[in-house]
C-alpha cells in the first residue's frame, strides 16, 4: 500500500528490510529526507505504518518474516514491482542475543534470520539489479564478524557469513561487469535491542549509526564501520593472536 506526503523525487528508490526499528527505522527517515521513494519492509506492520506517517515523501509498505523464506522472497519481489524498480537496496533485518548456554531454539533462529532470511532477500536483490542493469546493495553485519564470540556463537558467525556473502556478491558484480555497488556496514555497539556493549562511549544512538552509513551509501563505499572508531577495534581483533583472543 502507498502513502504520498510531500511532492519528492520520482527518481530514487530505495527499500529498507528490518525497517520497524533501530538503525533500519532511522535510515527509511533519512532516506525520505534526502529524496527517495521508501519501500518499507518488516514483520511488524504495525510499526511500519507509524514510521509511514512520520515520512516526508512517498513510501509503501510490505509487511515480510525474513524468517520465513519463500515468502518474504516473493514479497521482496512483489515491492519491487510496485515501486516500479529500485535503486537501493539496505538489508537491516536482523536479530541477536546472548546465548552462553547454547539454547538451540536461539541459535536457530539467529542462523535462520541472519544467514538464510539474509542471503535470500539479497538473492532477489541482485537478480533485479542484474536485470536492471545497475544498483547498490547495503548489508548490516557487524564488527563481531571478525572472530568467533562464546556469548553468542551463532551471532557472530552469522555476522561473518554476512560480511562474505557480500565480498562474493560484489566480486560476482565485477566479472559480470555491472556496475552494482555492495556496501558491507559493520556496527560496534548501536543503542538498539541487540546492543550487547556497556559505555557510553562506544555505543552509538540509531540516529548517529543511520547518519554514518547514508554518508557511505552516497560515496559508495564497499565497506565501512560504525562508528569510525570501530576500525581500529576491527584491526586489532583480526591481529590479535587466538590464545589471547580466547582469554579476553
Amino acid at each position: 500500500m502507498e502513502h504520498t506526503a510531500a511532492a519528492n523525487s520520482p527518481d530514487r528508490k530505495a527499500i529498507v528490510v528490518g525497517a520497524s526499528s533501530g538503525i533500519g527505522r532511522e535510515l527509511a527517515k533519512l532516506l525520505a529526507l534526502d529524496g527517495y521513494t521508501v519501500g518499507l519492509a518488516a514483520r511488524r506492520e504495525e510499526l511500519l505504518r507509524a514510521l509511514q506517517a512520520e515520512l516526508a515523501g512517498r513510501s509503501l509498505v510490505k509487511p515480510m518474516d525474513v524468517s520465513r523464506i519463500p515468502e518474504c522472497m516473493l514479497r521482496l519481489e512483489e515491492l519491487i514491482r510496485e515501486m516500479g524498480g529500485v535503486d537501493l537496496v539496505v538489508m537491516s533485518a536482523g536479530t541477536g542475543s546472548l546465548n552462553p548456554d547454547l539454547d538451540w531454539e536461539r541459535e536457530r533462529v539467529m542462523i535462520d534470520v541472519n544467514v538464510s532470511g539474509f542471503a535470500a532477500l539479497t538473492n532477489v536483490t541482485m537478480r533485479h539489479f542484474f536485470e536492471r542493469g545497475a544498483g547498490h546493495l547495503v548489508g548490516i553485519s557487524s564488527v563481531a564478524a571478525w572472530r568467533g564470540g562464546r556469548e553468542a556463537p551463532a551471532y557472530n558467525a552469522s555476522k561473518a557469513f554476512m560480511s562474505n556473502y557480500l565480498q562474493g556478491l560484489r566480486q560476482w558484480a565485477g566479472r559480470a561487469g555491472i556496475p552494482i555497488v555492495v556496501t558491507d556496514i559493520k556496527p560496534g555497539f548501536v543503542d538498539t535491542r541487540m546492543a550487547q556493549g556497556d559505555g557510553k562511549f562506544w555505543v552509538a544512538s540509531p540516529e548517529e549509526a543511520a547518519r554514518q552509513i547514508l554518508r557511505a551509501i552516497r560515496k559508495k563505499r564497499s565497506h565501512a564501520y560504525v562508528t569510525r572508531r570501530w576500525r581500529l577495534v576491527a584491526w586489532l581483533l583480526r591481529l590479535v593472536p587466538e590464545a589471547f583472543y580466547n582469554k579476553l
